[in-house]
């Protein structure tokens, strides 16, 4: 019996050894620059173009369209597309081009979206176009949704194509401070939420399963109660998905976004009332995964899942980050219970994540230039 138990024991202690081992190392991660040639002011990101070749296409803030060259040491950079005459003028802090998303057949039709704010009126612009090869034609766009904006900040912008093939939209609550027009917590406009819409036809059309699609409510509303959801993403091997939603005052936090829940905007801020201040009503919001007040940082930028080769104790692992201080943390996206780990502190203006097509994850910084994750030596 005692040798049984002694047995048992070792093997939880061998299992908990395995699980630490597999832990990425607090602060065991740096920033390192590579492709040099992309070094374009007011990056807001970066994205591997599906099909052959290893390509990124690299968004700029007043509208311009690069396009590197991932295999070339230096990143070679040629012009793909400029809508900078549909752009707002002289875009504020988080207006301008901010999103793209690769229909799931772009290798072959060459079909993609932007998100962007135009101006007079100010709103939020989703379009398609057709990319022809190395470029892309602004002939091409096709305007699929607008949505008027009452102020120059909280735009959201994020766009990503899930696993059922529906496109999927981060939209921020449209701005100044607090939420002053409750829009996170009106499902009756599209301000403040996620966004699922079927793009295979001509212009949209909403899924059947969505939140409000009989009523209720907008029907386009996956998820709602965001401020600010800069950087949304699927995880490639289950389907998540997971956004950084950018915070008031306090905190910043880390959501596991799911089909009609409330995240909690502006009822709370990360886990604390915000409106009102104490005794807020909490019953059915959904908690974030994860918090980090503003001695860390001010505004969270949401990556992605890792899933390469090069780093496996990284396996599963959410890696996120922040504009202003540069740290990097990681949540495990498995053991709900588990702390984020912080992976390093780059001191860079991380703006967005780029995902290679090896699963690597690089930083895209708003000052210029693009770094890799990699372990420390």
């Amino acid at each position: 019996m005692k040798r049984a138990r002694l047995a048992a024991l070792a093997a939880v202690i061998a299992a908990s050894g395995a699980l630490l081992a597999a832990c990425p190392k607090p602060n065991g991660y740096q920033a390192v620059r590579v492709f040099p040639a992309v070094g374009f002011a007011q990056m807001t990101g970066a994205f591997a173009v599906p099909g052959a070749g290893n390509f990124a296409l690299v968004l700029t803030k007043p509208g311009v369209i690069y396009r590197a060259d991932l295999d070339d040491p230096t990143g070679a950079t040629a012009p793909f597309m400029d809508i900078s005459s549909r752009v707002i003028a002289n875009p504020g802090m988080e207006e301008g081009l901010l999103g793209l998303a690769f229909a799931p057949d772009y290798a072959t039709s060459g079909v993609f979206y932007l998100n962007y704010v135009a101006g007079n009126p100010r709103r939020t612009v989703v379009s398609r176009f057709v990319a022809g090869g190395a470029t892309a034609d602004p002939a091409t766009e096709r305007v699929i949704l607008q949505i008027p904006q009452p102020f120059s900040n909280h735009k959201g912008g994020s766009m990503a194509f899930g696993p059922d093939g529906d496109l999927y939209i981060g939209v921020g609550d449209g701005g100044s401070e607090g939420d002053p027009q409750g829009n996170g917590q009106d499902v009756h406009t599209l301000l403040g939420k996620i966004l699922r819409i079927d793009v295979s036809g001509s212009g949209y059309t909403v899924p059947a399963s969505n939140p409000f699609a009989g009523g209720g409510g907008r029907p386009e509303i996956y998820a709602w109660g965001l401020r600010n959801p800069w950087r949304i993403s699927f995880d490639s091997a289950t389907g998540q998905l997971w956004a950084g939603d950018v915070g008031q005052n306090q905190w910043e936090e880390v959501d596991r976004v799911e089909k009609g829940r409330n995240y909690g905007w502006n009822t709370m801020e990360g886990y604390a009332c915000y409106h009102p201040a104490g005794g807020c009503d909490t019953s059915g919001l959904t908690p974030p995964r994860a918090v980090y007040g503003h001695d860390a940082g001010c505004a969270v930028i949401g990556g992605y899942v890792y899933r390469g080769a090069a780093m496996p104790e990284l396996a599963g692992w959410y890696v996120y980050g922040d504009f202003c201080s540069g740290r990097v943390w990681a949540v495990h996206t498995g053991d709900t219970s588990s702390q984020p780990i912080q992976l390093m502190d780059s001191g860079l203006p991380i703006a967005a994540f780029l995902q290679g097509k090896d699963g690597d994850l690089y930083l895209v910084t708003f000052a210029g230039g693009i770094y890799q994750i990699v372990r420390k030596t």
